[in-house]
């Protein structure tokens, strides 16, 4: 009894021909797509964005308490209070802690920016 193996191979379009030798360069030449520099700039701006995004959300918190009567109030408390609560903000986003929305968007950040930065293959025919 004879058993037959039939192989199959797959169509290949030469955009999935471009796309596997490009990534096989990549790999190669083991260049991560971004600069060190990049990357601490994705990592400042996402740590300012969820630094911000802290300070609305302590804003909005601190707008549901009632007043404190302890030291009267007034103008200049109020700038104070929202000053510190973004040092609150800064502070803990800058710590590693937060919400982990910063470790996110800087993943996506350098993805984004590994993207623009990939060379394209000339095609030769």
């Amino acid at each position: 009894m004879d058993i037959k193996i039939a192989t199959i191979t797959p169509e290949v379009s030469d955009a999935s021909a471009d796309k596997a030798r490009l990534l096989r360069r990549a790999a190669s030449d083991g260049s991560p797509g971004v600069t060190e520099k990049q990357r601490q700039q994705a990592k400042k701006i996402s740590q300012d964005f969820e630094g911000l995004f802290v300070g609305m959300m302590m804003k909005s918190m601190r707008a549901t308490v009632g007043k404190d009567t302890l030291t009267g109030g007034g103008h200049g408390e109020e700038v104070y209070r929202s000053m510190l609560d973004q040092q609150y903000a800064d502070a803990s986003v800058k710590r590693g802690g937060g919400l982990g929305i910063a470790k996110i968007i800087e993943k996506d950040i350098i993805r984004q920016e590994s993207r623009t930065t990939t060379p394209k293959i000339d095609r030769v025919e």
